[in-house]
């Protein structure tokens, strides 16, 4: 048995997915602490893990971000992105790694599991080597690790081949780092040097290269090919992948996961209408970007009112009534549904983009519409549109008429359809979680003959 502490910065878009670590490997018998914030206090707890919260100079309130960072009203592009990697996840690094210092000092910690943005992860790593504990990152977004196969991670750039393709990949990667983030990483510098006396080794994003391990959490169908991949690297399929606690926590039998139903919800009275003949289009925002559904939600009721399909609409757990108005005939709307029992019934998913929502789609074989630029949601998107199993709109905000050509497109090319099908077949075969369980234990069983 491990001793393991699971890191995560706390929005619950970062903690959820790490909820499904923890539970998969509690329920493969190794010792669990989770470090995040306060109020995931109660969700840690369920997963039969230890609660540590962060320590208060490294915690806030990630329901209204805008309220915990006034000075991040009205920041657009790169000057957006630039705060809040600085002040949301940055900032927080120093408290983060000393958190993890007080945990290992309080019991002995073998592994480190930790998302990619929490920075006191990055700092354990960027000090001297010594006794640290394993380091494994856990990808719970797109790989992030730069290539020269591959465009700067964050732009939603499809990969480009040969020559011209690395010819175009070095010159935006050197943009990016030196005028795009250049100031991030004399912040990052200065804080290493602070916390471990030397600046940071690497460019700031590219911190999971130094950990022991990447478990990233697709399969390799689902993401760039790279010739420089790093042999740490293991796809081990998604977090909703895995034993019985795993697929509870993730929302696979319909949590507040990334699955998007409840486990206590009953069906809607409307059900059976799934079966009625039409082909059934489910939409959704998800559980986190769902607060304005004109983004995508209304577009795409009101693009598909005279197309002869089901639009089935979940409201990420808002109230049904706060989709207002007058619905199309055709429209069908719950808080919640179980997805294992949905997607078998779909014909195409319409979404934001979030990175376990899509994969849950694909495991179905279901066929996408994406439309998202925000947090990681442009590069799942990307991705989506290079791996053929759906179309992008490139946009944040879609329109009905894009929606529903690309609807209708979807639905007369099974190109589609057989490519998801594909996916999907991989995503299935993979074992997630409890690969990861496998893999902790092989790491921790290492160290302990190195000890000897």
């Amino acid at each position: 048995m491990a001793s393991v502490l699971v890191c995560s910065s706390p929005l619950v878009g970062h903690v959820t997915p790490m909820l499904a670590v923890a539970a998969g490997l509690v329920e493969h018998g190794h010792e669990v602490r989770f470090l995040t914030g306060k109020r995931f206090e109660r969700q840690v707890s369920g997963t039969g893990a230890l609660f540590i919260p962060l320590p208060p100079e490294a915690d806030f309130d990630d329901t209204s971000l805008d309220a915990a960072f006034p000075g991040r009203v009205g920041l657009k592009g790169p000057k957006g992105i630039r705060f809040d990697i600085q002040e949301i996840f940055m900032r927080p690094g120093k408290a983060q790694y000393q958190a993890i210092l007080a945990a290992s000092a309080d019991r002995r910690v073998d592994a480190v599991l930790a998302e990619s943005l929490f920075m006191g992860a990055a700092l354990l790593l960027a000090g001297p080597a010594g006794n640290r504990p394993a380091v494994i990152n856990c990808g719970i977004v797109p790989l992030s690790l730069a290539s020269r196969d591959t465009a700067p991670y964050g732009l939603g750039i499809e990969p480009m081949p040969g020559l011209p393709g690395r010819v175009r990949n070095w010159a935006m990667r050197a943009l990016t780092e030196k005028v795009v983030f250049g100031p991030v990483q004399k912040y990052a510098d200065a804080i290493s040097r602070d916390v471990t006396g030397s600046p940071f080794p690497s460019f700031f994003m590219e911190w999971p290269r130094a950990a022991d391990h990447i478990a990233q959490f697709t399969v390799t169908d689902f993401e760039y090919p790279r010739s420089d991949l790093p042999g740490t690297v293991h796809f081990v399929g998604p977090v909703s992948q895995g034993g019985k606690s795993t697929a509870d926590a993730t929302g696979r039998t319909g949590s507040t996961g990334s699955a998007g139903g409840s486990p206590d919800s009953e069906l809607p009275a409307w059900w059976a209408d799934l079966d009625a003949g039409r082909p059934v289009v489910h939409v959704t925002q998800g559980t986190v970007a769902n607060r304005d559904f004109d983004d995508l939600v209304r577009p795409a009721v009101e693009g598909l009112a005279q197309d002869d399909v089901l639009v089935v609409v979940t409201t990420g757990g808002r109230p049904v009534d706060a989709l207002t108005g007058p619905l199309p005939e055709n429209v069908r709307v719950a808080s919640y549904l179980p997805y294992d029992e949905l997607l078998p019934k779909t014909d195409v998913l319409v979404t934001n983009g979030g990175y376990g929502g899509v994969q849950f789609a694909l495991r179905h074989g279901v066929p996408l519409v994406v439309a998202g630029q925000t947090e990681e949601k442009a590069e799942v998107s990307a991705r989506v549109a290079w791996s053929g199993t759906g179309i992008n709109l490139r946009t944040n905000r879609a329109t009905p008429e894009a929606v529903a050509k690309a609807v209708r497109t979807i639905l007369s090319n099974s190109s589609y359809r057989e490519a998801s099908s594909r996916i999907g077949t991989a995503i299935r075969a993979s074992r997630g979680v409890d690969e990861l369980a496998d893999l902790v234990a092989s790491v921790c069983s290492d160290r302990s003959l190195e000890r000897e």
